[in-house]
């Protein structure tokens, strides 16, 4: 997940049943020029956002294989922290408090009105956007640049200054490949392979250091390409 999104449209996941209500905001949201995917179950939903980047989760509150509050609560739980806006038809205080508590951002209540839940949207988006340039997410892995600290979870990663550049680096460029000139260049400055081995060195240790602190194995080496930052697909 890069941490600057600005030139390119948010990426929205739409956990909801109702096909209607879906229709409705994937048709809002695209207007306002966000890319959505939709998934129609709390299951699938919390699958696609632990191991995906999105910008904004909107959650239906009432779906039909597991509770809405379940599924944020679960985000959380797993050091996701993307925006949640939670939707529901359930409308009184102690609900939307209820909502608010488990780990969502926002509250909206059906019915509701496409511009605002647009609006709501966007807001949270922004607010990610501004965060994000402080801090990188992606798969359970958080790395805040403003205190310099890396964690997978809520554990704490312990890593020379150099595993933290290439870290950085590969988490702003996850998902895609990434050869070992642009890591010289990134990470160490350099304009040109020296032919040593230092970049398998340092990610042979950011690895094993991903792995034992609960994350997995989340660095993958391209064969003849390079590595690639995420889980294997």
């Amino acid at each position: 997940m890069s941490s600057s999104i600005q030139s390119k449209p948010g990426r929205i996941l739409v956990i909801e049943d109702d096909l209607g209500t879906a229709d409705e905001i994937d048709a809002e949201l695209a207007s306002h020029g966000f890319h959505v995917e939709r998934v129609a179950n709390g299951g699938d939903g919390l699958a696609r956002a632990l191991h995906h980047s999105y910008d904004v989760i909107t959650l239906d509150r009432m779906l039909p294989d597991m509770d809405g509050l379940n599924v944020v609560a679960a985000l959380r739980r797993n050091g996701i922290a993307t925006p949640v806006l939670v939707i529901s038809a359930l409308s009184d205080v102690d609900e939307r408090v209820r909502g608010l508590r488990a780990g969502g951002d926002d509250y909206l209540t059906k019915p509701f009105a496409s511009d605002e839940m647009a609006a709501r949207v966007e807001v949270l988006w922004r607010r990610q956007t501004q965060a994000m340039q402080m801090k990188l997410v992606f798969e359970g892995v958080t790395l805040d640049r403003v205190e310099h600290r890396a964690r997978c979870g809520e554990r704490d990663l312990e890593l020379k200054p150099t595993e933290y550049q290439l870290l950085d680096y590969m988490m702003r460029n996850a998902g895609q490949v990434v050869t070992r000139t642009m890591i010289l260049e990134a990470v160490w400055g350099y304009h040109f392979d020296p032919g040593t081995n230092v970049i398998e060195v340092h990610v042979a240790g950011l690895r094993k250091k991903l792995s034992e602190g609960g994350c997995g194995d989340l660095i993958h080496t391209i064969r003849g390409s390079g590595y690639m930052f995420g889980h294997a697909q």
